[in-house]
């Protein structure tokens, strides 16, 4: 096991009717004047919206609001989160919604401190120091960001989509209802499905020693988020499928699952630069198209770590051949992939096959990294992984 520091200050307030407890909780902290972030129609049609600020309201707590998040968040509408904190002077920023909300909302909280712009932290020109805090009402089981160190943000202007660490990104407290995903689409919750177990296999498929307790986390969380998305899927309302999906969304990224392990997520940072070129595709789906090929390169590299997903989360049987045992788990979870509606091929997506060596090149950052994982991406990898994801 190697070194690390695991450190998770986020505060969690889980279960039903939790959301109309915001202005109680705000209140709290001290705080009296906020910042409500939201994306564009979902918190406005579902009344979530105007129960969180009559919550604030009722509790004495000053608020203005910013609304129009949209998936892989925009630098564009960051910066106009910065100017509007910085003029109002808020104490607090609540993000109403999932990944793409609370990862805009934390590059406003690190902007707000700084005299230019968050893109700096994500393009590692700057390093942030401080922040606004950041509270999180979560609608929606995918990317974790509720609990996580991470950020990644659309240059909107670039088409690059970058991500950066920091423990400036950790929530201060965050509210999930498992009910407020009940009206996600199918299409939505099968994104998330896929995003919560690539935090997973991300990590658990990476490189170190031995970290037995770690994996059986890991191997436990994947387990249950293949059950409890079938469940979902099938039935949108059973809180029980709901409730797995949304405490492993959390856990699968706050650092739980890869406690001892140095991984890389080689398939997001690919992923990233699909969904920075081609901002409409979901970043779930395109990971779901391009895990299964990084898969078949990287598994003998890692071959008894492979054996274990095979056997005890993908119920493989045991033959003669590991290799095919392997093989065998890593065509399984595709198929389950598109049990759950994703597209498991780039061009389903719209990518189109003349960008491929030019998201390979943008995924090296045009030249100046290679990604040293259970399987070293450089430029022509990513281009092999690319072509055969599509």
């Amino acid at each position: 096991m190697e070194n690390f520091i695991y450190n998770t200050p986020t505060k969690v307030f889980f279960g039903k009717g939790e959301e109309s407890k915001i202005g109680a909780i705000t209140a709290s902290y001290g705080f009296k004047k906020v910042l409500v972030h939201y994306g564009k129609g979902s918190v406005i049609k579902s009344g979530l919206l105007d129960r969180v600020l009559k919550s604030l309201d009722e509790n004495n707590i000053s608020h203005i609001e910013l609304g129009g998040v949209e998936p892989n968040p925009k630098l564009s509408l960051v910066l106009k989160g910065v100017e509007l904190a910085k003029k109002e002077n808020v104490e607090l920023i609540i993000a109403v919604g999932g990944g793409s909300v609370i990862d805009s909302s934390k590059a406003i909280a690190v902007g707000a401190k700084v005299d230019f712009s968050p893109w700096e932290f994500s393009i590692k020109n700057q390093t942030p120091k401080e922040h606004l805090p950041v509270a999180s009402i979560l609608t929606i089981s995918a990317a974790g960001s509720d609990m996580s160190n991470s950020c990644v943000i659309t240059n909107d202007e670039t088409k690059e989509k970058r991500g950066f660490t920091s423990e400036c990104n950790r929530c201060l407290f965050s509210i999930l209802n498992p009910e407020l995903t009940y009206s996600v689409s199918k299409f939505q919750t099968g994104c998330g499905i896929v995003d919560i177990m690539m935090h997973t296999l991300e990590r658990y498929f990476s490189l170190g020693s031995e970290t037995y307790l770690t994996d059986n986390i890991a191997l436990g969380l994947l387990k249950a988020v293949l059950k409890a998305g079938r469940v979902a899927i099938e039935n949108p309302n059973d809180y029980d499928a709901r409730s797995e999906l949304m405490w492993a969304n959390s856990l699968s990224h706050n650092g739980l699952t890869g406690m001892g392990r140095n991984f890389v997520m080689s398939v997001h940072q690919l992923e990233h630069e699909v969904s920075g070129m081609y901002p409409e595709i979901a970043h779930g789906a395109g990971l779901a198209c391009l895990w299964p090929q990084w898969a078949m390169e990287a598994y003998k590299n890692a071959q008894n770590r492979f054996l274990r997903f095979a056997y005890e989360v993908m119920d493989i049987k045991p033959t003669k051949s590991k290799n095919n045992d392997i093989e065998d788990a890593i065509q399984k979870l595709k198929s389950y992939f598109e049990e759950i509606g994703m597209p498991v091929r780039l061009r389903n997506l719209g990518v189109k096959e003349d960008s491929l060596e030019a998201l390979a090149y943008n995924t090296m950052f045009k030249g100046k990294r290679v990604l040293n994982d259970i399987i070293t991406v450089d430029y022509e990898v990513a281009l092999k992984i690319l072509k055969a994801s599509f």
